[in-house]
């Protein structure tokens, strides 16, 4: 495995981790942050519109989907010119809690971007945007 998919791949468990202990007392697991941030930033979107948008499998995001509805931080509204596509809602409580959870998104990359400059930070975000338009391509090509 290369330096590169090693640290990418660490950094990706790191903050697994950090999103799991900051999100567990209001309820959610990791995954869920871009679940909802998504959802917020999109109401009404479909459920696969958000498994592209987020590079998750369609029936991960059902199945999250479901649990983030029983929970109450979503609500899935059949399409009304199509039944089969489910549309996704967030919840008063999920607007409520999206202040927090930005917060906590924010303080993770402040965390991990402390040491570079604002030249270091732009070039790695022109960086990992390309890294993912290849790993997009691939996952629609596979």
């Amino acid at each position: 495995m290369s330096q590169i998919i090693r640290d990418i791949t660490e950094i990706a468990r790191c903050t697994t981790q950090y999103r799991a202990e900051a999100l567990a007392p209001m309820g959610l697991k990791a995954c869920h942050a871009s679940y909802l941030t998504e959802i917020c930033a999109t109401p009404g979107i479909s459920q696969d519109q958000l498994a592209t948008r987020i590079c998750i499998n369609k029936s991960n995001v059902a199945r999250q989907a479901a649990i983030l509805e029983e929970d109450g931080f979503i609500t899935r509204t059949p399409s009304t010119t199509d039944k089969r596509i489910m549309q996704l809602f967030p919840t008063q409580k999920t607007l409520d809690l999206l202040p927090r959870i930005s917060q906590i998104l924010t303080g993770l990359e402040v965390c991990l971007t402390t040491d570079l400059s604002d030249e270091e930070k732009r070039l790695l975000e022109d960086l990992l945007s390309r890294m993912l338009t290849k790993a997009s391509e691939w996952m629609d090509n596979h």
